[in-house]
């Protein structure tokens, strides 16, 4: 094996930062879940009676007690091969124990040249052994204590199975295109489901450049039968008078998975940054916590894989400031959701009229649903996110429903939906200018989606024909939807009047697109979507300029079927009456 050849001191790594959507929904559900485990712990965990102070273990070391350090690093698990020198990476003498202050951490950076057994799908780990100032941590030296020394093993080398082979290819059969791009093997803990039929899962061995060792700061005096549970995995116990040795915690936290190092006969020479330093029990409890919570949120599927290293990136280079605003703006615009959800339910639940209203727009909009579902379900995307999609598709059919008259057509063979437009809408001028503007921005509409679908059939890869298809039409959806919402603006210009809209839910939506606006600058997105969202903000624009150009018509039917002037003749006849009862009692 070749030594590691020292190149300098260094801390650990920082990493970069890309936020991704959802951050606020993420960080809710974290905290949310390490309070029910605080209270959880706190209040309904069994009483046990005091115990006996000759029953309980403590720890054998004592604060501020100077320790030194070793780590050897060795391709074999078991490590006994002390009087080896050239394993001996790292040496540190007088550290104090579970204290704070620069003389408490130490580092060091160095470069490690792999052997041809590691790059060929070898294994290495990193012994670390501790031992009060002046002794060994050799058992087979004459002055080995076993109360005065422990270890811990950790591995520097991880196998993860590599991402299935890119299924997609040129449906055109261009083979430069398939040449040119290189397939990357990226780290994926779901790749075992989607190798089931490639044959056998590839395993990679990848480095960890960084290695955290921490001391826990734990004086705790703990009964022989109650220590509690999250900690008990990670007590090393001395077994003759059974009281425990300082926690050894390997912090994998801020170790990020795309800067892992694949390992293969070409590498050289490998990066390794080494620290050593105390860790508070309540932060080394807490990164625990945070973990498991990030392995509950993937097994519920609420949480996608690379989702957890994205909000550790936040936190490891955000600007505070910028996340608390994150934090806040999240939470308003969950709540800007909701309400705009709810009116929008509530408008067509109780709305009597079409008139003024687009149906077409309607069907539109549940198709561009339909697709975007579909879509997600060819992608294979999480079971919440297909939930969610599948809800909304569901909700735009029924207000279809609401828009038109769903009928069943059984005089073929097989029955068929037939859609026939309500009374309110047919009898007068609506139905005709929504003809006319859906006609129109047809042929915008068509032309766009034809010329998007060419180009990403001759330069784009896709599965098959049917992803092509559903890819094709749902790129459109994200960058031409906003034609839909024009023939409601033709309407309007045409009737003078925007008394029929369901001015809550906009308000509510327009207040989102406020907020999209925000994160458009602060948050790194794809251009297309950044100018969808401003895009929307034109639409916007335009009905509150129409809302304040045309004025209020009392004799138009609003959307719970009432007028201004039945509102003011119902309330005149109640008073007309109450005068008359008054008459007749005096």
């Amino acid at each position: 094996m070749a030594p590691p050849a020292a190149v300098g001191g260094g801390g650990g790594q920082q990493q970069g930062q890309q936020q991704q959507g959802g951050l606020g929904q993420t960080i809710t559900g974290i905290i949310r879940i390490a309070v029910f485990w605080y209270f959880a712990s706190k209040f309904f965990s069994p009483k046990r009676p005091p115990a006996d102070p000759s029953n309980l273990i403590s720890n054998l070391f004592q604060k501020g007690e100077p320790l030194d350090m070793w780590l050897y690093l060795s391709e074999h698990e078991k490590f006994y091969d002390f009087g080896n020198e050239a394993s001996l990476v790292w040496h540190e003498t007088s550290i104090p124990y579970a204290t704070w202050g620069s003389e408490s951490t130490h580092t060091l950076s160095l470069k490690y040249y792999p052997s041809e057994a590691l790059k060929n799908n070898g294994s290495l780990y990193a012994h670390v052994f501790f031992a009060r100032s002046g002794y060994p941590p050799d058992p087979n030296d004459p002055e080995y204590q076993p109360q005065s020394a422990f270890g811990r093993t950790y591995p520097v080398v991880t196998y993860l199975p590599k991402s299935s082979s890119d299924k997609r290819k040129s449906l055109l059969g261009n083979s430069k295109d398939a040449e040119g791009v290189e397939s990357v093997a990226m780290v994926a803990d779901d790749a075992e489901a989607d190798s089931k039929d490639d044959g056998p899962i590839e395993w990679i061995a990848y480095w960890k450049p960084n290695i955290t060792i921490n001391l826990v700061e734990d004086f705790t005096r703990y009964g022989h039968n109650a220590v509690p549970p999250n900690i008990a995995p990670y007590l090393n116990i001395e077994p003759s008078k059974g009281n425990y040795y300082p926690t050894i915690f390997f912090n994998e936290f801020w170790l990020l998975r795309d800067k892992l190092i694949a390992i293969n006969e070409s590498v050289t020479e490998l990066p390794l940054n080494l620290e050593v330093g105390p860790i508070s029990m309540m932060k080394w409890q807490l990164f625990l916590q945070i973990d498991q919570s990030f392995q509950i949120h993937r097994s519920y599927g609420s949480m996608l894989e690379g989702e957890a290293d994205e909000l550790k990136r936040v936190f490891l280079e955000g600007n505070p400031y910028l996340l608390v605003i994150t934090m806040v703006v999240s939470l308003l615009h969950s709540v800007f959701d909701f309400l705009a959800f709810k009116n929008d339910i509530q408008f067509w639940n109780k709305n009597k009229s079409m008139e003024g209203l687009s149906a077409k727009s309607v069907v539109v909009n549940f198709l561009c649903q339909l697709i975007v579902f579909l879509y997600l379900l060819d992608n294979e995307t999480s079971w919440m996110i297909l939930a969610s999609s599948g809800i909304g598709c569901c909700i735009e059919f029924w207000k279809i429903g609401k828009a038109m008259h769903i009928e069943i057509d059984r005089s073929g063979r097989i029955p068929m939906l037939r859609f026939r437009d309500r009374d309110s809408y047919a009898s007068n001028k609506t139905k005709e200018y929504d003809d006319i503007a859906m006609k129109y921005l047809s042929y915008v509409l068509f032309f766009l989606v034809a010329c998007f679908s060419i180009y990403s059939l001759m330069y784009e890869r896709h599965k098959s024909w049917y992803s092509w298809i559903l890819s094709s039409l749902t790129s459109c959806v994200y960058m031409f939807g906003f034609i839909m919402m024009c023939p409601q603006l033709f309407i309007n210009y045409k009737l003078k009047s925007v008394a029929h809209l369901p001015w809550r839910q906009m308000t509510y939506k327009f207040l989102n697109t406020i907020i999209d606006d925000l994160f458009a600058f602060v948050i790194k997105m794809p251009t297309l979507h950044r100018l969808s969202v401003f895009r929307d903000d034109l639409i916007f624009l335009i009905y509150l300029y129409q809302r304040w150009v045309y004025p209020v018509d009392k004799k138009r039917i609003n959307e719970f079927g009432f007028g201004g002037e039945d509102d003011q003749t119902s309330g005149s006849t109640d008073v007309t009456t109450a005068k008359e009862d008054e008459k007749k009692i005096n």
